[in-house]
């Protein structure tokens, strides 16, 4: 979801067109360890999208990717550079591109033209990008089936609101979005057709793709604007999908004193925010395990195909629910049985999650 960051922060920041490379490489801390071993390393080179390594979700997970193969094989040197704007995308590949990288990762599918481009330009370079599958056969996508992690979400959410209304909004209206919206606005229509409920849900509507979005991906009081509207309405567990500007979100729900909980997204938001006691679980993007596997094969040698790349998936462990933590003794032991049941039945395909956003 961190591939989504909108044009307007992009706008925003791009003051004075391009920013040199070189400027953007030397604010990227880099790990560099084993010199002087005589040895060739191989080297795994990253670039963030503009919501920087630190943004407790998207890039994070992809960097803790990165440090995980570097930990397996100490013959694997890593560095990343922050991209600052949009513009940074294309200068920042090119100098890893110089720079002799043996495996260039882009974070997020907001990077894929400048990606594609550059890998066309260099068809002996291997590539890997996050959420976006690009022509180029040199280019490895690994791609995220949420909203089957999502249905999880949204069944739970169901089963969970005290008010019958839950709420979900988005940072913008593009598909690494929307589809964990798809998928919990699904949940939440499973669990009111099993149980003859009628849990209603704000902030999505799948049949129209209309909804509640921040148009930002970090500031924090535009995602509390956004929940405090959907608590006002009712709801008393929201999900948002929005990046840093949840954040805004998750520590309203934590001051309000239980008057109304969240669901993270993308990595575990009991381990990479200081929100737990507000946060029920999380819908995770399992990025770093993906990237951890793609680096560690190219460095043995194999060849990373492009067709078809990696699609995570409940399955496979590319998605799923993360432990529910402070609300494990609160979740009904019924309704846990219900959902490891639901993702038994979703990785079987004996349920199908569908969403118009979901990768091909």
């Amino acid at each position: 979801m961190r591939s989504v960051r909108g044009m307007r922060i992009a706008s925003i920041l791009a003051v004075g067109g391009l920013v040199l490379s070189a400027a953007a490489c030397g604010e990227a801390p880099e790990e560099n360890n084993g010199a002087g071993d005589g040895g060739k390393k191989y080297s795994a080179c990253m670039v963030t999208d503009v919501g920087g390594i630190d943004d407790k979700s998207f890039n994070t997970s992809a960097w803790q990717g990165l440090e995980a193969a570097k930990a397996e094989n100490g013959n694997i040197d890593i560095k990343y550079v922050a991209s600052k704007a949009e513009a940074d995308y294309e200068p920042n590949l090119t100098q890893y591109v110089n720079q002799k990288c043996d495996f260039i990762l882009a974070v997020g599918g907001l990077m894929g033209d400048a990606t594609s481009k550059i890998a066309k330009a260099n068809p002996n370079q291997q590539f890997g990008i996050v959420d976006a599958k690009l022509p180029e056969s040199n280019v490895y996508p690994m791609q995220f089936d949420t909203a089957q992690a999502g249905f999880l979400a949204g069944y739970l959410a169901a089963g969970m609101t005290k008010s019958g209304t839950v709420g979900t909004y988005g940072g913008m209206k593009i598909p690494p979005v929307t589809i964990f919206m798809d998928g919990y606005v699904d949940g939440v229509a499973h669990y009111n057709k099993t149980k003859s409920k009628s849990v209603k849900v704000l902030g999505w509507d799948k049949a129209t793709q209309n909804g509640s979005f921040t148009n930002d991906f970090v500031k924090q009081d535009e995602g509390k604007k956004v929940s405090d509207a959907l608590v006002a309405q009712g709801a008393d567990i929201i999900m948002p999908v929005a990046g840093g500007a949840g954040l805004g979100t998750t520590g309203a729900a934590k001051a309000s004193g239980g008057k109304y909980n969240t669901i993270w997204v993308d990595v575990d938001g009991c381990e990479s925010t200081p929100d737990c006691p507000a946060i029920i679980t999380t819908v995770v993007k399992n990025i770093p395990d993906a990237v951890k596997e793609a680096v560690l094969k190219a460095a043995g040698g194999e060849k990373l195909s492009a067709n078809p790349g990696f699609l995570g998936t409940l399955a496979n462990n590319g998605v799923s629910l993360a432990p529910y933590h402070e609300f494990d003794s609160k979740v009904p032991a019924e309704l846990k049985a219900e959902v490891d049941k639901l993702k038994a039945d979703i990785a079987a395909g004996t349920v199908t999650v569908t969403s118009k956003a979901q990768p091909k």
